[in-house]
């Protein structure tokens, strides 16, 4: 399409404020709508893998973006119990040159803004969108993109609301001093993991997974007492019990199943990220898909008339949304063996695979980190 258009996006999230940068980018007049008053200091730490950093590349943020964040060098894999590491899959030897990296929410989020308005984006806190009552026309704007997240009123008209379930599974996520190389390590053990990396500052994040039949709500915002966690993972080894011991402050949310999003678009409207396809956090690709989907909506807008474009959104990422949940998923359970013998026998079988062919397991990967959707089509 060649006019430009204008267009408010509502969500100052990830994939909301890199939608704005690369529609204004591309020529469009673009407002982000963000419903609290400010821009806080909200979240933790985030991993930004290489289909990710693709598109942060392509909007011109990397640079920035290298200022708050460590780079990657590796995966490492241990049993949590016993603390012997299982595998090492190393980004710096085996990731064919790609890159991930570590940062704070919050900073990517200001890189982003930035971005955004140095594009030319007006972002207006304290402004809630209401979504298109049926038959309704957008007043004054050509195109709402609903990046309002795991809750999006903009969903709730485009396609049915999201009917979530508890996967029995709670997540505690917290912040402590600490430095280390910069290095992913996941601990598992019997219905249970920890994941936790370091980030720039002196600060270390910490995720901690947790199967348990007791509900507890949706959210990352819910605060528990640092006991709790400690708690749950009281038979770990040493180093995770040390982690543990450092956390003065902790926050507690259940982990629950969405399902992707079956129309992504209607009339004037159209969502991205969280808003169309939640999931679960064990590939650490909530925001990487929010950053994809920015990208490939800038694409289809300018592609043609607005229908046959956001068609042609919808139609190019719900089968890859849709295998990067289910693989999330899956990742569950490779995590959390609860028999010994089992736990014990598929332990084995990685460091063996480590051992005989160590970029194996990261090639598995290939048809997630190794897409660039900034050079699909």
């Amino acid at each position: 399409m060649g006019d430009s258009l204008k267009i408010t996006v509502a969500g100052a999230g990830i994939g909301g404020l890199t939608a704005a940068t690369a529609l204004a980018q591309s020529g469009h007049s673009v407002v982000v709508a963000e419903r609290a008053p400010e821009i806080g200091e909200v979240g933790a730490g985030i991993q930004i893998s290489p289909n990710g950093m693709a598109v942060l590349r392509a909007i011109g943020a990397t640079s920035d973006l290298e200022q708050v964040s460590l780079k990657d060098s590796a995966v490492r894999l241990f049993d949590g119990p016993s603390g012997r590491e299982v595998l090492t899959l190393d980004l710096a030897k085996h990731g064919r040159g790609l890159e991930w990296r570590f940062v704070h929410r919050a900073r990517l989020i200001e890189v982003l803004k930035a971005a955004a308005e140095a594009a030319g984006v007006r972002v207006e806190t304290g402004r809630e969108i209401t979504p298109l009552p049926e038959g309704a026309a957008l007043p004054g704007d050509d195109l709402l993109v609903g990046a309002d997240g795991l809750h999006s009123k903009v969903r709730a008209r485009v396609d049915e609301a999201s009917k979530p379930f508890f996967t029995k599974q709670v997540a505690w996520r917290a912040l402590i001093p600490g430095d280390g190389p910069p290095v992913a390590e996941v601990h598992m053990g019997p219905g249970r993991h920890v994941v936790s990396y370091p980030l720039p500052g002196g600060l270390r994040n910490i995720v901690a997974v947790e199967e348990r039949a007791a509900w507890a709500e949706e959210g990352w915002s819910h605060n528990d007492h640092p006991g709790n966690l400690r708690g749950a993972f009281a038979g770990f080894s040493p180093r995770v019990r040390g982690w543990l011991d450092a956390v003065e402050e902790c926050f507690l949310w259940g982990l629950f199943r969405h399902r992707v999003a079956d129309r992504w678009w209607d009339r004037q409207q159209v969502l991205l990220g969280d808003a169309a396809h939640p999931t679960l956090p064990f590939l650490a690709q909530g925001a990487n898909m929010a950053l994809e989907d920015a990208w490939a909506l800038n694409v289809a807008v300018g592609a043609g008339a607005l229908p046959q474009g956001l068609a042609q959104y919808q139609n190019q990422r719900r089968e890859r949304v849709t295998r990067v949940v289910e693989a999330a998923t899956a990742n569950a359970r490779n995590y959390h063996l609860k028999s010994a013998p089992v736990r014990f026998a598929a332990h084995s079988v990685l460091r063996l695979a480590g051992a005989l062919a160590p970029a194996q397991p990261l090639r598995r990967f290939d048809w997630l980190y190794g897409y660039d959707v900034t050079k699909d089509g």
